[in-house]
């Protein structure tokens, strides 16, 4: 019998919004570490730090009256919170794929006859760059995926115009390659080294 593997993280945080969302009630610390281990299966040990981790993210609110601290969170002000962070998360794709078609442009200027290796290298890390910051973007996305399906159909379409970019902007540095090592006669390795290109440069896929 296999052994029962315990909530994750983000589970414990997704089961103690559903207290919230559910009995739309104000609670206290130790209140929730008796409801939550019972209705939730979060272990009481772990309650506050995934309810401070909530209240960090702003997903809930939390107030001092006397001597006691009380936390509540709404539907609605989720919803607002999710959407504001889609919202911004969209401008920096949009962002990322403004500076995508600037680099593109500026390639297929530095393709003829240029030689400018120290630019062509800074833009290459440049490319490296932007495509950690899509991934990091990609994952931040993932965590919203309940929210407002319009929305975030909006940004897979910003994100897949990024990704296209990004790899016309491969096909261009793959062209430049080619193109160098037919004039000059350099090799690939040569070519990589000269221009600051990583061993592992590819398509995204």
């Amino acid at each position: 019998m296999s052994k029962k593997r315990g909530l994750s993280f983000e589970e414990k945080r997704s089961r103690m919004m559903e207290i919230f969302f559910e009995t739309k009630d104000v609670f206290q610390l130790k209140d929730l570490e008796k409801i939550a281990p019972k209705e939730k299966g979060i272990t009481s040990m772990s309650v506050k730090e995934v309810l401070q981790s909530l209240v960090d993210d702003a997903l809930v609110d939390t107030d001092r009256i006397g001597t006691s601290n009380y936390f509540w969170a709404f539907p609605s002000k989720a919803l607002h919170t999710r959407n504001q962070k889609l919202e911004k998360l969209n401008r920096q794709l949009i962002e990322g794929t403004e500076r995508k078609q600037n680099l593109h442009q500026i390639i297929e200027k530095a393709k003829v006859g240029r030689e400018n290796t120290e630019n062509r290298g800074t833009l290459s890390k440049e490319l490296e760059g932007l495509r950690r910051e899509r991934n990091q973007l990609k994952t931040e996305l993932e965590k919203y995926q309940e929210c407002d399906s319009e929305v975030v159909e909006q940004i897979r379409q910003s994100n897949k115009i990024a990704k296209d970019a990004a790899n016309r902007w491969t096909d261009n540095i793959f062209t430049i390659k080619s193109w160098a090592k037919k004039k000059f006669g350099f090799e690939q390795n040569q070519i990589d080294k000269t221009f600051g290109i990583p061993e592992d440069f590819d398509y995204i896929d």
